[in-house]
């Protein structure tokens, strides 16, 4: 069935939908107009839609699927524990043996708490860094999403009319953000070292932390320079400041995580999505020094922490299962197809002579369709023809039985054979040569 279409039984359920639900939706992210594609069932890299559609995953619920849908790895783990209890208000070993194969494959984090979601995890590892340091402020990238908490919300989505002609203005990005967050955001331009130290320099007395993803989606998704990193890692230290690095999404990029491709250490990490194994979670760990601010051995910790259902066994034994599947060969097959795709969506584009780029590192690519070099946000941020190049070209591959990210994001997955990326391929050649036809 070809989308958008007048008898599509997601079009019945959307409008069912809109009957108890905001504008038929909860979760921004998956709106789409005239109506979002349902999903009903998924295994390996495909996900089967209300009408019965197959397509290939190519955004696996916005990076936290590595292993595809219904890995049977991940669904013996979670068959075993669902009979034993899915949730307590006690601690299991599941918890320990997560945290144990986490604290052991990440060198930056000696201990580290579970949460239930990303946005908690970076929303306790910058109230971890005031705690610690008895400062108030964060620097944040611009551009660079963090979750739904309101100080890493700050700049998200800046535009040209208010980012500012020099240094990144802090703007506030949802209606009601008090005027006390923005004034305690400081606001970094990505992949500018020399401007990073200047405005970490500026804050020093007053800055509890630096918050960074080092390939940021919303930013563009481009890798941080090393200089880049070793600048921000410099800068905390001489201002007393912790570096908190936000690993949601890059933990998938390599074993130990992503802070070994730049040669840093944070003093704070956040992981979530991969960890979970298809569950909610979210994690922050850190130097042990730090991490003791969440601690109640003492009596009311500095930064009291709680969920009533953070570390569920449920999440902890798939996320386990997940993990344990993450080898190094792993690892080394999604570099490789990542990188066979990441060049195929190149030479298509040259080859159909349209304008674009695709950025990204191991199984994480975007597409951006400008002759800009993308290299922060502001290079990233699309003009009008640009964005409706891009709404085109992903809706052209949903009906070519391909789905990803509507800003162009894809995040590919274990279950992917030489086949499937030929497959996408070939959808996205197809995308991209009705792109060309357009603009002739």
């Amino acid at each position: 069935m070809i989308y958008p279409a007048d008898d599509s039984r997601s079009r019945a359920l959307f409008e069912r939908a809109q009957r108890y639900l905001p504008g038929g939706n909860t979760r921004t992210t998956v709106y789409m107009k005239p109506y979002p594609v349902y999903a009903v069932r998924g295994e390996g890299c495909r996900v089967w839609d209300a009408d019965g559609v197959a397509r290939i995953d190519c955004i696996n619920n916005f990076t936290s699927l590595i292993h595809g849908y219904a890995h049977p790895a991940i669904t013996a783990a979670i068959v075993a524990q669902a009979p034993l209890g899915t949730a307590f208000g006690m601690p299991t070993e599941a918890e320990i043996d997560l945290a144990e194969l986490l604290c052991e494959r990440v060198a930056a984090i000696d201990t580290l708490r579970f949460t239930n979601s990303g946005t908690e995890a970076v929303m306790m590892a910058m109230k971890a860094a005031r705690a610690f340091t008895g400062r108030a402020k964060i620097a944040k990238v611009e551009g660079a999403y963090h979750g739904s908490y309101d100080y890493s919300e700050v700049s998200l989505d800046p535009t040209p009319a208010n980012w500012g002609s020099a240094e990144p203005d802090s703007i506030a990005y949802a209606s009601g953000t008090p005027r006390g967050v923005t004034d305690d955001v400081v606001v970094l331009p990505f992949n500018d070292a020399a401007a990073a130290r200047r405005i970490i320099a500026r804050h020093a007395h007053e800055l509890a932390g630096v918050l960074v993803d080092p390939m940021p989606n919303r930013a563009g998704l481009a890798p941080a320079t090393v200089e880049y990193m070793h600048a921000l890692r410099d800068a905390c230290r001489d201002a007393g400041a912790l570096l908190i690095v936000d690993e949601i999404i890059v933990f998938r990029l390599a074993m130990g995580g992503a802070q070994p491709r730049w040669d840093i250490k944070a003093d704070l990490t956040t992981l979530g999505k991969v960890i979970g194994g298809g569950f909610p979670v979210g994690a922050v760990g850190g130097r042990r020094e730090v991490m003791e601010v969440f601690s109640p051995a003492a009596g009311k910790p500095a930064l009291p922490h709680g969920g009533t259902f953070s570390a569920n066994p449920m999440t902890m034994r798939a996320g386990i299962a997940a993990l344990r599947l993450l080898d190094a060969a792993a690892f080394a097959r999604l570099d490789a197809i990542g990188a066979a795709l990441r060049e195929g969506i190149g030479a298509a584009l040259r080859r159909h002579g349209v304008a674009g780029s695709v950025v990204g590192a191991g199984s994480l690519l975007k597409v951006h369709f400008t002759e800009r070099t993308v290299t922060d946000y502001r290079s990233a941020y699309g003009t009008v023809d640009e964005t409706r190049r891009l709404a085109q070209f992903s809706r052209a591959l949903l009906n070519r039985g391909v789905i990803i990210a509507p800003n162009g994001l894809m995040a590919l997955s274990t279950p992917m054979t030489d086949r499937d990326i030929d497959e996408i391929s070939a959808a996205i050649d197809a995308a991209i040569r009705v792109l060309a036809k357009e603009t002739e």
